[in-house]
């Protein structure tokens, strides 16, 4: 592939002529190269970004050839209903291609796709009906079965039967394989892909391999799907799907669209990580993708690391775009509530970050000033207790509650000096010590812990202060 490096963006001619409908602009996507996360690696890694399809997935492919098919055999006619089972990409297709073929849409969706989904298909004018996503997928209440018999039950409508159309691979075939060929200029060694319905990965695979039997076929699975595992056990092992919150691939059956004989490898991936990596292709390429996108993205770059090679060349694919997972995987909240977000790790440093006031960053007495110095001091700037420093040692301390509690019982007390009567010093911690091991040291009789970075000390955390920063969080 020619490469060039431009001191000034680089605008590329496209779209020079005008279209008869936006699903002529469906297809030749742009292949683009993966440069942050990727870091340090030989591999070149590229991505085939689907997002830029007009309804923001690679499921625009598949939607208009299975009206298509359904029209040429006679079984939609004018006025007709279309009807799916989708994790939510698939029916915008098939609504978008409806709207401008003028048929009506019911799609059936698993209750765990996200409210984006559902409210895209309505704009569309698509009639959504959710199902339960606990169910066995033989379940009459799973969102493919009712999708079934709602097609059945319903005149003049069909099935689009995304799992078993061969309408389905067919178009990546005719479209989604050649554009990689032609993009990495026969160069692509590896193919990484998702698959949920398996129509990308079997019309792909089965058009790279005929042009290239050398071209490696990789998939990635979501732990708790049933593919990896029937691949890797050749069918020989029943296993049962359990949930994940990945979106769009993976299943727990096996769909006639997938065709197993031209994948070379499967990696099992978790939410976490499908997730952790969408953050990062957002944050660090600015590619706004969904879970789907994370999961291959992260098994890309492990091919990546393992072949190590600067002569290979590695397509993943931009499956769907992150707008889509705005409530779920983009959103901190949600991402904590389902323990996919590991908690910033907080130090003390962060406590002294976020201390408000016009106070010094300590205040503190030496052993030779007078209890009524120390009373006035605390009272000047709001404090209740002060660390006695000898230099930059803390060699003892004293609080407002203690100094004044002597001072009314016996007023001599105010001219002593402070080392007569002082405390034990405050412990004196690193910066970066983590906030919950400090809550630890502080109690009534120890109120506060003098920080240190590099043994110069920085300030001063008190219960008060942890308070505060742990209701702030």
């Amino acid at each position: 592939m020619s490469q060039t490096t431009p001191t000034a963006p680089a605008f590329v001619e496209r779209n020079r002529t005008p279209y008869e409908s936006v699903l002529d602009t469906v297809g030749w996507t742009p292949l683009i190269r993966l440069n942050k996360v990727t870091r340090g690696m030989r591999t070149p890694v590229y991505a085939k970004a689907e997002i830029f399809n007009p309804g923001g997935s690679v499921k625009d492919r598949i939607g208009l050839p299975i009206i298509e098919r359904a029209e040429r055999e006679g079984r939609l006619k004018p006025g007709g209903t279309v009807v799916e089972g989708t994790s939510g990409n698939t029916g915008v297709a098939l609504a978008i291609a409806a709207v401008l073929r003028g048929y009506r849409c019911i799609f059936t969706m698993p209750d765990k796709m996200s409210q984006e989904k559902v409210r895209l298909l309505k704009a569309f004018g698509a009639e959504v009906i959710i199902t339960p996503t606990a169910v066995p997928p033989d379940h009459p209440d799973s969102y493919v079965m009712m999708a079934k018999r709602i097609a059945k039950e319903t005149p003049n409508a069909i099935l689009a039967d995304q799992f078993y159309n061969d309408a389905n691979p067919e178009a990546h075939y005719a479209t989604t394989g050649p554009e990689l060929w032609e993009q990495t200029e026969g160069r692509i060694t590896h193919f990484v892909a998702g698959a949920g319905t398996g129509g990308t990965v079997t019309g792909v695979g089965r058009y790279l391999k005929e042009k290239n039997p050398k071209v490696q076929i990789i998939v990635g699975d979501p732990q708790g799907s049933i593919l990896a595992e029937y691949w890797r056990s050749h069918g020989a092992n029943k296993v049962e799907g359990t949930p994940y919150k990945v979106e769009g691939i993976g299943q727990d059956k096996i769909p006639g669209t997938l065709d197993m004989g031209v994948i070379d490898e499967f990696q099992t991936v978790s939410d976490k990580e499908a997730f952790a990596m969408a953050r990062r292709l957002t944050r660090e390429e600015g590619l706004f993708a969904g879970g789907s996108s994370g999961l291959i993205g992260h098994v890309a770059l492990n091919v990546a690391r393992r072949i190590n090679d600067s002569d290979a060349l590695i397509v993943t694919v931009l499956c769907d775009t992150g707008e889509r997972y705005l409530s779920k995987l983009y959103s901190d909240e949600w991402m904590r509530e389902n323990q996919l977000l590991d908690t910033d790790r907080a130090t003390v440093a962060h406590v002294l970050g976020t201390k408000e006031g016009s106070a010094p960053v300590i205040v503190s007495v030496v052993p030779g000033q007078t209890v009524r110095q120390a009373l006035r001091l605390m009272s000047l700037h709001d404090v209740s207790q002060l660390p006695v420093m000898d230099g930059a040692t803390c060699v003892g301390s004293v609080s407002d509650w203690s100094l004044s509690a002597k001072s009314l019982e016996n007023a001599k007390v105010l001219d002593q000096t402070v080392s007569d009567i002082m405390d034990a010093p405050f412990p004196v911690v690193d910066a970066g010590h983590a906030v919950d091991a400090i809550v630890k040291l502080l109690s009534k009789s120890n109120p506060a812990v003098l920080v240190q970075d590099h043994g110069t000390i920085q300030g001063i955390v008190t219960r008060s202060d942890m308070l505060s920063f742990m209701m702030a969080r």
